[in-house]
C-alpha cells in the first residue's frame, strides 16, 4: 500500500477502482503523484494481465503499466461479507472509479446512492466504452472501437484487397482516463469544499472526439456558407481539408527528407521564412516569394517545392535542427516510436523508469513539479497482494479477517 507522505502532490486522497483492461488507466496519475489507489479485483483477478501484448514475464505491459504503484485487494461482491468490505473501504475514500461496463456496481447492490449512504462526499466516476447514454451504451467493445467510432482511423487495404487496421495513435483508451482522471480531480475538489459528493462519468469514445475536436468542427464550420466561414486569407482565402489533411500540398509548412531520415519544416511566418532562406544563402527565394506575415504555407507552389526539397537533403536531420536554432527558424525531427528513446530532448525529459523497478521499462509521469521529486511509482500489484494489509488499514483484527475468509469475502479458500 502507498504510505502516506505530505510531501507528495495528492498524499490523503484515497481512490477505490474497480477496473479492468484498459481503463485502469484512469487513477494511474493518481498514483503517480502518490495517491492511494485500490484496486478492487474479483477472485480471478483483472484479465488484463493476459489480455494484450507484449507480455512480459507472464504479465502484459498494458497491466504493468495501467496498474502500476497501486494495491491490489481481492473481493466477491456476490457475497454480502464483500460488500461489507467494500462499504468500510468507501467510507475513508474519496472517489469510487467504476472502470468497466455501467451498471456493474449498481447490480452488486453498491451504486451512487449507497455510497452516499455511508459517505454523502464520496465522488463516483463511471468510464465505459460508449458512456452511460445512446444507443450504443450496451455495446460490447475494445479499445480500437472508440477510434474508428471517432472518425480518427482510416481503413488501409492492402495488395490482396483486405481492409486491416493501420498503425495509428490509440487516442480513446488514452483520452478517456486522462478526462476522467481531470473529472475526478475536479469532484473531490468540490466536495471538500461543499461536502457533497457527485456521480461523473466519460465514454473512451466521446474522449477521442473531443482530443479530434479540430477535424470535426471544422467540418462543421464548413457547412456555413462561404461568406461566413472561409480559409485562411494568407493564401487566398480557400477552404481547405479540415486539420492536418488541409496541409497536404503545403510548401513551407511540410515533411522533407534529410540526407539521413525526415525533418519537419515550419516557416510559415514570413520572419522565420526569411531567416531559413537568408541562412542556406538563398535570399532570392525569400525575395521571389516573401509570402503573407502568417500562416502562408505556400501551399501549392511546385517551383519552390522542389528548391526545398533539394535544399533539405544537403544536411541530416541533426544538422537541420541546430541550424534552426542557429537561425530562428522552425525545424523539427521525424521520429518514430523506435527511434524517438534515441532523441536527446527525449533523453532529457522522459528518463525511463527501469523494468528492474516495475517490471518493464516505461516512461514517467510527464508533468514536472519544479524543484520537486514525484514518488518513484511501485510495481503493479499481483491479485489480492495488499488484502491483508488493506484489512489492518480497516481496523480488522485476525478474527474478523478469518471470519470473512471463510465466507467467502475474498474467494475461495
Amino acid at each position: 500500500m502507498t504510505e502516506f507522505d505530505p510531501t507528495r502532490p495528492l498524499a490523503g486522497i484515497r481512490i477505490i477502482e474497480c477496473s479492468m483492461l484498459g481503463p485502469a488507466g484512469v487513477t494511474g496519475p493518481f498514483a503517480d503523484m502518490g495517491a492511494d489507489v485500490i484496486k478492487i479485483e474479483p477472485p480471478n483477478g483483472d484479465y488484463a494481465r493476459n489480455m494484450t501484448w507484449p507480455i512480459v514475464e507472464g504479465t502484459s505491459l498494458l497491466f504493468l503499466h495501467s496498474n502500476r504503484g497501486k494495491s491490489s485487494v481481492v473481493l466477491d461482491l456476490r457475497k454480502p461479507e464483500g460488500v461489507e468490505v467494500f462499504l468500510d473501504l468507501v467510507r475513508g475514500a474519496d472517489a469510487v472509479v467504476e472502470a468497466m461496463r455501467p451498471g456493474g456496481l449498481e447490480r452488486r447492490g453498491l451504486g451512487f446512492e449507497k455510497l452516499l449512504e455511508v459517505n454523502p462526499k464520496i465522488v463516483f466516476l463511471t468510464i465505459s466504452g460508449y458512456g452511460l447514454t445512446g444507443p450504443y451504451r450496451d455495446y460490447p467493445s475494445h479499445g480500437i472501437a472508440y477510434d474508428t467510432w471517432a472518425g480518427v482511423i482510416n481503413p488501409a487495404v492492402d495488395e490482396d484487397g483486405f481492409t486491416y487496421i493501420p498503425e495509428h495513435v490509440s487516442i480513446g483508451i488514452n483520452a478517456g482516463p486522462l478526462y476522467g482522471a481531470f473529472g475526478i480531480l475536479a469532484g473531490i475538489t468540490q466536495a471538500r469544499a461543499t461536502g457533497h459528493g457527485c456521480r461523473l462519468e466519460v465514454a473512451q469514445s466521446d474522449a477521442a472526439a473531443s482530443i479530434d475536436w479540430l477535424r470535426s468542427e471544422t467540418w462543421r464550420a464548413y457547412e456555413r456558407p462561404q461568406s461566413e466561414v472561409t480559409g485562411n486569407a494568407s493564401d487566398g482565402g480557400p477552404r481547405r481539408a479540415p486539420g492536418p489533411a488541409g496541409m497536404k500540398d503545403g510548401v513551407r509548412y511540410n515533411i522533407y527528407e534529410s540526407s539521413d531520415g525526415y525533418v519537419l519544416f515550419m516557416a510559415s511566418e514570413r520572419a522565420f521564412w526569411k531567416n531559413f532562406a537568408e541562412g542556406v544563402g538563398r535570399a532570392d527565394l525569400f525575395e521571389k516569394w516573401p509570402g503573407e506575415q502568417y500562416a502562408d504555407h505556400a501551399t501549392g507552389n511546385v517551383e519552390l517545392h522542389h528548391e526545398l526539397k533539394a535544399i533539405f537533403k544537403t544536411k541530416t536531420t541533426q544538422e537541420w535542427l541546430d541550424f534552426g536554432g542557429e537561425v530562428n527558424t522552425p525545424i523539427a525531427p521525424v521520429n518514430t516510436p523506435q527511434t524517438l528513446i534515441n532523441d536527446p530532448q527525449f533523453k532529457d525529459r522522459l528518463p525511463w523508469i527501469p523494468k528492474e523497478q516495475l517490471g518493464a521499462d516505461m516512461l514517467p509521469f510527464p508533468v514536472k513539479f519544479l524543484g520537486e521529486e514525484l514518488p518513484e511509482p511501485g510495481m503493479a500489484p499481483t491479485v489480492g497482494e495488499h488484502t491483508d494489509a488493506v484489512c489492518r488499514m480497516l481496523g480488522y483484527d485476525a478474527a474478523r479477517v478469518a471470519a470473512l475468509r471463510n465466507a467467502g469475502a475474498f474467494g475461495k479458500k
